[in-house]
């Protein structure tokens, strides 16, 4: 246990947002100090011995709290305590902050626009089948405070978005990677510089012989690394494999370029372990990937389907639109704040755009006169038009790429949601087409 403890010992404590990290903060905290809770959602179904804690709007602005412990999915500038969390700014922790205060083993901590839970993945199966004691924790899904019977030679695989980031003060690990950074979240954090300041904070507080590893090839890093002149040691990170690495690869996730760039990241971290060449490759061979995420969910009768609901911004659907041929691509949700697609010319004469959904209005100004472009009620009448038109020309190679480029809060709880319906519907349309 940390001095730092102190800081969360004997307190007058709101946690501000309900969902896992808020509830998982309350477990932790709530013998330790006097602890209440609240939410702008009123309307979460929430256990009755937890709503007594929860307060209302007027009793809240009558406490004075020594910390307010924030939860990743508020937004400062827009939630109902704005006023109060601008006056005690200095007084706001996140779950990363607790977890460091009273754990002090050895963490590697991801984060990135792009790759973070599959990078966070594979260096744990990595760990796990070198029977290490390792968790895997934070953004991917499961709060890093309710994690139980931890050791000294527990190892935490840590992702945090910039979300997490944004709001801590004393977070630190021994291991920190920035994967890559691309305009993103830009409707949370303002513009691109006060995104890259979140991601950035990854390595404010790293103590002696801690190492931060970042993209050697990303622009956007490396001009923030010269600007900043971080003072603890850098590694940068090639993320184009080499001819001899790529020969011991058979493992045909890591085909693309981005999945390289993400195992290029944990092949620089892990040789901070003892273990040995042939052990690490029969782990990265075996790999199977996280769902939603670059999915190839069906390859048969020249035909390609893949499931990338995880892709909520241009950026992340980039690298398949220049991978695959004859692409129907499915596109729809929230769009991100000015995202914008940077895709050669070239490419897009094997592309035929499908977007689904409302939000429709800023994919067509974005790409309406670069290719064949069409606008539906919803996602299953875009696949039924989408098959009409494979079957129309089903001896060529075609490939349906569902990767929505935007968020999936309009119609989904979150991008497993989306995923899990797009699979569905494959099933369904597959079936009636007698195309299995």
């Amino acid at each position: 246990m940390s001095d730092n403890s102190q800081i969360f010992f004997n307190k007058k404590i709101l946690i501000y947002g309900l969902g896992k990290s808020g509830l998982s903060s309350f477990n932790f905290l709530k013998n330790k100090n006097e602890v209440y809770l609240f939410d702008d959602n009123l309307s979460l179904k929430i256990n009755k011995p937890l709503k007594k804690k929860i307060l209302k709007f007027k009793e809240l602005l009558n406490i004075k709290f020594d910390l307010i412990i924030l939860s990743p999915g508020i937004d400062i500038k827009k939630c109902k305590l704005k006023n109060l969390l601008k006056k005690k700014n200095k007084d706001i922790y996140t779950d990363l902050d607790i977890f460091y205060a009273f754990y002090k083993n050895i963490s590697i901590t991801i984060t990135g626009t792009n790759g973070k839970s599959t990078t966070c993945k594979l260096l744990y199966d990595i760990f796990k089948d070198q029977k290490k004691d390792v968790r895997l924790v934070g953004n991917i899904g499961t709060p890093i405070l309710s994690i139980k019977k931890i050791s000294k030679k527990t190892i935490f695989v840590i992702e945090a978005s910039s979300y997490q980031l944004e709001y801590s003060k004393i977070f630190s690990s021994k291991f920190a990677a920035i994967l890559n950074i691309a305009p993103d979240h830009l409707e949370r954090h303002g513009n691109l510089n006060n995104y890259i300041r979140a991601k950035f904070k990854i390595f404010n507080n790293q103590k002696r012989g801690a190492i931060g590893f970042v993209n050697k090839n990303d622009h956007l890093i490396q001009k923030r690394i010269k600007e900043k002149k971080l003072k603890l040691k850098i590694v940068n990170v090639d993320t184009k494999l080499n001819k001899y690495l790529l020969k011991r690869i058979r493992n045909k996730y890591f085909l693309s370029r981005s999945n390289q760039a993400n195992l290029s990241f944990v092949l620089e971290v892990i040789k901070k372990f003892n273990i040995k060449s042939n052990q690490l490759f029969k782990s990265v061979n075996k790999f199977k990937g996280l769902n939603y995420r670059q999915k190839i969910i069906y390859n048969k009768n020249k035909l390609i389907i893949i499931n990338d609901s995880k892709s909520t911004s241009y950026s992340s659907s980039k690298e398949l639109l220049e991978m695959y041929e004859n692409i129907h691509w499915l596109i729809g949700g929230i769009p991100k704040k000015d995202d914008k697609l940077f895709l050669s010319k070239r490419y897009f004469k094997n592309i035929k755009i499908y977007v689904f959904g409302k939000n429709f209005k800023k994919f067509s100004k974005d790409l309406k006169e670069k290719t064949e472009f069409k606008k539906f009620k919803n996602l299953n009448l875009a696949l039924s038009t989408i098959f009409k038109n494979i079957l129309k020309k089903k001896h060529s190679n075609n490939t349906i790429l569902f990767s929505p480029a935007s968020a999936s809060f309009d119609s989904f709880k979150n991008f497993e949601e989306r995923g899990l319906y797009f699979n569905e519907l494959i099933k369904r349309h597959l079936n009636e087409r007698k195309i299995i």
